[in-house]
């Protein structure tokens, strides 16, 4: 399965910062430790066309260019530093990639991204651009381009981050192309929601059985209400922050019960054909290593359907090479 990084790419953060930046080092070295089962790639930054497909012109200019406001600074979390433009341009670019990869291959992943606070105007909690915004409008102007007349590619977003998708859902209120379903914490950040087109909020501490509970029911929601158009593609935000080790998250998930979830996803995907691309969005584990464990967890869960993705091509007759998936739509 390919998996882009682009961890060589730091920020300068003052002492203290409780971003965990070393964690994406530790999870591309964790995946190097497995070859034949990953395929690692650089992540190349994305274009500034790519950007504005989602980002206003004044944003993004502000982002490149050093003239973001005190308070736009202290909004997204990170003080602006020339380093900062091209490593949020390679997060889109990872998530980018592995969205072209997992429409040809049905499973790909970002070692990073989930920048899901990103509005249109401006960045918010450590994310200033929205990957995978962009990599969604993206995918949709290349499917038209490749399939003119045609309905249009449709886009799923499985956002179960603890924190609620506030960016994504604001970008894609009025989009019926893209549904966005995000499963968090309802008294976590953000403290002032917005409203995606599924949003199912948790009290503290639910635990495994009320998540997953949860979980199956706003799957099923999902599939009811897309049935007349389904979608051709994936994005799924596997937050490890609703571990409970996590310093943020507060759900109090246990790692099998994250397990369980990726299963889930990634099982009711493969079963509708639906190739997705995996961000690994949040994660401020108490220990570094036990968010890289359940990161990885999620990767080889990923990995496995990668799998199976590829043994049902390739055990495909001839006669039945084309895809009756959402994508051939």
């Amino acid at each position: 399965m390919l998996a882009f990084h682009y961890d060589h790419l730091t920020l300068a953060l003052p002492p203290g910062h409780r971003f965990p930046q070393s964690k994406y080092q530790m999870l591309r070295e964790r995946v190097e430790r497995n070859p034949g089962v990953m395929r690692p790639q650089v992540a190349e930054a994305a274009g500034t066309e790519a950007l504005a497909l989602v980002h206003t012109p004044d944003y993004i200019d502000a982002v490149l260019h050093g003239t973001l406001s005190a308070a736009a600074q202290r909004e997204i979390g990170f003080p602006w530093a020339p380093g900062l433009p091209r490593r949020s341009m390679c997060s889109v670019g990872a998530t980018i990639a592995a969205a072209r990869a997992a429409l040809e291959e049905g499973v790909a992943a970002s070692l990073a991204g989930g920048t899901h606070h990103a509005y249109a105007d401006k960045g918010s909690g450590f994310c200033v651009f929205n990957d995978v915004a962009v990599a969604a409008r993206l995918m949709q102007a290349e499917w038209h381009r490749r399939h003119p007349g045609g309905r249009g590619l449709r886009v799923l977003v499985v956002d179960l981050d603890v924190h609620q998708g506030n960016g994504t859902a604001s970008i894609f209120r009025d989009d019926d192309s893209v549904f966005t379903l995000s499963i968090h914490g309802d008294k976590n950040f953000p403290f002032r929601k917005e409203s995606s087109d599924l949003d199912v909020g948790l009290p503290d501490a639910c635990g495994d059985a009320v998540y997953l509970d949860a979980l199956e029911a706003a799957l099923a929601e999902v599939w009811r209400r897309m049935a007349d158009w389904p979608p051709g593609l994936a994005f799924y935000l596997a937050g490890a922050d609703p571990h409970e080790g996590d310093r943020l998250g507060r759900l109090k998930l246990s790692a099998d019960g994250l397990l369980r979830r990726d299963d889930l996803v990634l099982e009711a995907l493969f079963e509708r054909r639906i190739p997705v691309a995996l961000s690994m969005a949040g994660g401020y584990g108490e220990d570094l290593n036990v968010t890289v464990d359940v990161q990885m967890r999620t990767l080889d869960a990923a990995a496995r359907a990668w799998e199976r993705w590829r043994h049902a091509d390739l055990n495909r007759t001839p006669a039945t090479t084309t895809r009756s998936s959402p994508r051939d739509t």
